[in-house]
């Protein structure tokens, strides 16, 4: 059985719309992907540095924020290593982002050894920690000056 021509054009046709759609869930998935990386790792890479999305966590060195409206500039630190991070977001910084706190920034390095973020995820340490003297993982002690309401057993 012999294909018409109007049948070889729809055949060529649904093979581009099909070869369209592959090279463009494999572009976007390669964009869309980030390395997770330590401040030394960063430093180490060299040039792939540049060319990559990339997640960098750290502690945000005290006195080293400078909010510019939803925008801000700090630097992270991780033992003796920094990286200085600016960020330019959508939303302003997370309410937990403080000197301190632990911080993972999302985005790109530059050449001008500033990483340029353009998400920023924050978690205050203190918050999340164990209670002087408890053992993590422990149940929490019973707060102190609670009252303990005994309901009567009802019929």
């Amino acid at each position: 059985m012999a294909l018409t021509k109007p049948q070889m054009k729809i055949g060529a046709a649904v093979v581009i719309i099909l070869g369209v759609v592959a090279w463009l869930a494999v572009s976007g998935a390669s964009a869309t992907k980030s390395y997770y990386v330590t401040i030394q790792e960063l430093h180490a890479m060299g040039g792939k540095a540049y060319t990559r999305n990339l997640r960098v966590a750290g502690n945000v060195l005290p006195g080293s924020i400078v909010h510019n409206g939803p925008n801000a500039d700090f630097t992270l630190v991780e033992n003796a290593n920094q990286l200085r991070v600016s960020y330019e977001g959508e939303e302003p910084p997370p309410d937990t982002f403080k000197d301190d706190s632990q911080a993972l920034a999302i985005g790109t390095y530059g050449r001008d050894g500033v990483f340029h973020a353009t998400q920023l995820q924050a978690k205050c340490a203190s918050k999340y920690a164990p209670a002087q003297g408890a053992k993590p993982g422990a149940a929490p002690a019973p707060a102190a000056n609670t009252a303990s309401v005994v309901m009567p057993a009802t019929r």
